[in-house]
């Protein structure tokens, strides 16, 4: 279990966390949203310890990131959004790397390394930037972590690899793990991603499950703009459109147009949520 409270964090004066406050859960796997410069990454960063908080705190099972304790280090995984080419061969970096996860297996990073379509004997090096993302991935999924924080995953993947990654974070990660992966491209995870977190200047604008989502907001696919609407956009064919969900009707939540009336509505979601 993770527990933030009250966690605040600047660069200089610019203040990109305040009051910060949530608890993340095992057997989850959140979705971190928000738009360029709200602190997504930051945030990340945080969680796995490589930055200090500056004000309130964050507890992992009791511990503190910061703290670096190999108890935590051993037990969490965190893959930014820009991975480093090393001169190795991908097998051997991550059979030599992999000594400092006890619970990493490397039948499964080879088993992934296959199935992502990725040479085994090739140095990371000469890869292409895709293929060395890849990489990356397989030893995060096979690093068998309780904590896994991935900062734009599906950033420089093909449609295919895209497929891979959905199918690979389904079948490698434990039950009980917590995953929070920070994302703009929302159309690649909306089908594995729940809860929802959206972050906007130093604040929680949303902070809930899918079905918490589904019960306060009805998402309308039709040929007719409701004039109650909180967003619409129109596609191909028709309207998607947000509302107020006061009939308790049932919908997909798309998770595009959620976040676009979340930021059109602030206030109004926050108060609908609960998220002062």
């Amino acid at each position: 279990m993770i527990e933030i409270k009250n966690l605040g964090f600047s660069y200089g004066k610019k203040e990109v966390l305040s009051g910060i406050s949530m608890k993340l859960e095992p057997g989850k796997i959140y979705g971190l949203l928000g738009e360029n410069g709200v602190g997504k990454t930051t945030l990340l960063t945080l969680l796995c310890g490589l930055k200090q908080t500056q004000t309130g705190s964050i507890y992992t099972d009791g511990l503190i990131p910061f703290k670096r304790q190999p108890a935590l280090l051993q037990n969490q995984y965190y893959l930014p959004d820009e991975v480093a080419p090393v001169n190795e061969k991908a097998l051997s970096w991550g059979l030599s790397t992999g000594r400092f996860w006890p619970h990493f297996s490397a039948r499964t990073f080879e088993t992934i390394l296959k199935e992502f379509e990725v040479e085994a004997g090739q140095k990371m090096n000469t890869m292409s930037s895709g293929q060395l993302k890849k990489t990356y991935i397989a030893f995060a999924l096979a690093s068998g972590v309780k904590y896994l924080y991935l900062d734009e995953p599906t950033n420089g993947l093909d449609i295919p690899s895209k497929a891979q990654f959905r199918s690979a974070l389904m079948k490698y990660t434990a039950d009980d793990a917590t995953i929070v992966i920070s994302t703009h491209q929302v159309r690649d995870l909306e089908n594995i991603i729940d809860p929802i977190i959206i972050l906007d200047r130093q604040q929680v604008l949303l902070n809930a499950s899918l079905e918490q989502i589904a019960g306060k907001l009805y998402f309308d696919y039709g040929n007719i703009i409701n004039p109650a609407s909180l967003y619409s956009e129109q596609l191909p064919g028709g309207f998607i459109q947000v509302l107020p969900n006061s009939e308790g009707k049932d919908s997909k939540v798309n998770i595009e147009a959620l976040f676009n009336t979340v930021h059109k509505h602030k206030e109004l979601v926050k108060n609908l949520f609960g998220n002062e």
